[in-house]
């Protein structure tokens, strides 16, 4: 199958999925709102816990995107660490998927499959890749956490300066979890984390 058409079909699934909870989304809805026929959807994804898996990892790599680019945006590291925290609270306040992988609390309206690893006989790569482990909220930490590192420790950074980047890179994707749990007051995600990076004067 084209990547566009498997792509229209999470898309008719993440609809639906607005709409009603997941128990009462059906296949037959999905290929039909993204113009394909019952079988082809099945073909492509294999059930309907397949296009669980699918819609859940698409999500994921939707967030980590933003996470990118939040990261690569202008201003110093805690400027662009902010911007990775304002990322995260607004993509799990817009996006019920997103606010489950974050939290690991999956209410009953949604999809919840098992995050480890399920046999996979598809013969699309983009479905052995969802079958496979799915992130925990654990995962996504370390996962913002390296990947902010990896954009902003400099050239001859040192072996100490990049674990105290370490450091302030989880310390800032924990806050916007802790935000996405209990929204922040008064200056936002962004004040919090600010504060906390805040280097000593002198």
């Amino acid at each position: 199958m084209m990547p566009a058409a498997r792509e229209s079909l999470l898309d008719a699934a993440y609809t639906a999925l607005v709409r009603r909870p997941w128990s009462a989304v059906r296949m037959v809805d999905v290929a039909a709102a993204a113009g394909v026929s019952r079988q082809t959807l099945y073909n492509e994804f294999g059930s309907k816990d397949g296009l669980a898996r699918a819609l859940v990892r698409r999500e994921a790599d939707g967030y980590l995107a933003g996470v990118d680019r939040a990261l690569a945006g202008q201003g110093d590291p805690c400027d662009r660490l902010a911007a990775t925290a304002e990322w995260t609270t607004s993509a799990a306040r817009e996006n019920a998927l997103v606010r489950a992988m974050l939290t690991g609390c999956w209410c009953e309206r949604l999809p919840a499959p098992p995050l480890s690893a399920v046999s996979s006989t598809s013969a699309a790569p983009a479905q052995r890749r969802a079958d496979g482990p799915l992130p925990s909220p654990g995962d996504f930490v370390t996962l913002v956490r390296d990947r902010a590192v990896k954009v902003l420790a400099g050239p001859g950074t040192t072996k100490s300066d990049t674990a105290d980047l370490a450091r302030s890179c989880e310390l800032a994707v924990r806050l916007a979890l802790s935000c996405v749990a209990a929204p922040a007051g008064e200056g936002g995600v962004a004040g919090l984390v600010g504060t906390a990076l805040q280097r000593p004067a002198g």
